[in-house]
Parts: C-alpha cells; structure tokens; sequence
C-alpha cells in the first residue's frame, strides 16, 4: 500500500484513516518495495494506494516510479495496480499506463443506486471512464474491477454494473461480500448466500469475462496472480478459435 496511511476520501466501508496527509510522498518507497519484492522472490505484485487527492498527480508519478524500481530489481516480475480514480484526470491514468502494469484494476465497489452513500467522494462515470481509458491505453494488458454485495443492491442492479463494466472493456472482476469494518461503518445489509455468488459468476462469464472470482471472501487481489493466468489462457483460446478477430488490419 503505498502513498501512506491516511487517505483523503471518506467511504463509508473502509477502516483507513480519512484527513489530509501531513507529509508528501516519500522518494524512498519505490526503492523499498522494489527491493521487499525481490528479497520475497515474489513473481506477482499488486500496489494499492490510499487516495490522494491532495496531490496535483493523485500520486500516480508515485505508482509509475514504484512500477519501474520493480521492473530494474526483478526484470520478470509481473505488476498489478489498483489505483484511486485519481479523480476522472486522464493524464494521471496515462502516467501509470507509460509504466507498463501487467494488470491495471480500479474497483467500482457498488451499484449506481449506493453511491452517495457508500463512497460520497467518488462517482461510477468517473471510475468506467478511468477503466476505459485505460483498457485504450493498454490493449494488451488486462484490465480489472471489482465491488461488494450486501449493503442493499440485488442481483439485477450487479448485473447492471458488470455490464458497464464490460462496456468499458474489463476482462476481469471480482464480487465479493460486504464485512463491517466496525459499528462506526455502514450496517451489512444482509449476507449473499454461496449459490447466489455461484449465479453472479455465472452471469459474468456469459457477459464474456475472461476471468471471474465471486464469492463470499472474495477481495480485489483474490488469488490474483492465477487470475491473471486465467485471463491470458483465455485469450489465448479465444485467438486460436477465432483468429480474424484479433489480426492486424493494415491501413494502407
């Protein structure tokens, strides 16, 4: 997790700790991640942040900078980022992609009907349009969302989500139960059954998801690297099978 402890927005699912940052992004940090990677032999990294909208970039320059110390410490490494919205700025979603992440995911979290009262700073256009852009940024790499069920959405409402999702060109996602972080969090509304997560998965993959995870304890870095695996056999399979639809068309 990087950019620090203390995260400028206000969702009321989360348990970090919401005020303005008291000191700027430390220089050191892409050098330490990179180098906890590495003595980790760790083949699959995923960096989250707080948000930071105090800071003009978001603390995307942050995310690069981080991205390319792991790629000089561990050339093979492969990289996943779940960034903030950074606010709708697409060039901050630009700087990230320049880095060249294996996985750029941003969460959506909830149903339209939710929003402002699960995450009051933040807006679902403004998250489609961060994962669309970045989908145009980077075709080749996966692109990644997830949410929770249980704070009052039904099943048709996720289905309308996962749709836009799709839409926006996500390969990936993952559906997951709600959990109160404490009595100060808003309420669990109710508590998905398995066979309704099973139905939610179903539904996705006959969206065309080349990758699925829905369960109760689901979250967004849920057996990520499999994942990951998942999408680019996928893919792959899909090539094989129909491979005028992925050739080059020359304009000349």
């Amino acid at each position: 997790m990087l950019l620090g402890r203390v995260c400028t927005r206000a969702c009321r699912f989360c348990a970090v700790i919401t005020g303005l940052p008291s000191a700027p992004p430390d220089p050191d940090e892409p050098r330490r991640v990179a180098r906890t990677a590495a003595s980790l032999g760790l083949s699959h990294v995923v960096l989250t942040s707080v948000n930071r909208d105090d800071l003009p970039d978001g603390g995307s320059a942050h995310y690069a900078e981080t991205i390319r110390a792991l790629r000089d410490e561990s050339p093979s490494v492969r990289v996943e980022v779940l960034t903030p919205d950074f606010q709708g700025d697409r060039k901050s979603v630009e700087r990230v992609c320049a880095a060249s992440p294996d996985v750029f995911n941003h969460n959506v979290e909830t149903v339209p009907r939710l929003y402002k009262r699960v995450r009051p700073g933040s807006r679902l256009d403004r998250s489609l349009d961060v994962l669309a852009h970045a989908r145009r940024l980077r075709p080749a790499a996966v692109v990644k969302s997830g949410l929770m069920v249980g704070l009052g959405e039904n099943e048709e409402e996720v289905v309308e989500v996962l749709d836009l999702l799709r839409g926006a060109g996500v390969d990936s996602v993952t559906i997951g139960q709600y959990l109160r972080p404490s009595r100060h969090h808003l309420p669990v509304d109710r508590y998905w059954e398995p066979d309704e997560f099973r139905t939610l998965a179903a539904r996705a993959r006959a969206m065309g998801f080349a990758q699925v995870a829905s369960g109760p304890l689901v979250r967004s870095s849920y057996r990520a690297a499999d994942a990951y695996d998942e999408v680019s056999a996928n893919r792959s399979a899909e090539e094989e099978a129909c491979p005028s639809r992925f050739a080059t068309t020359s304009t000349s």
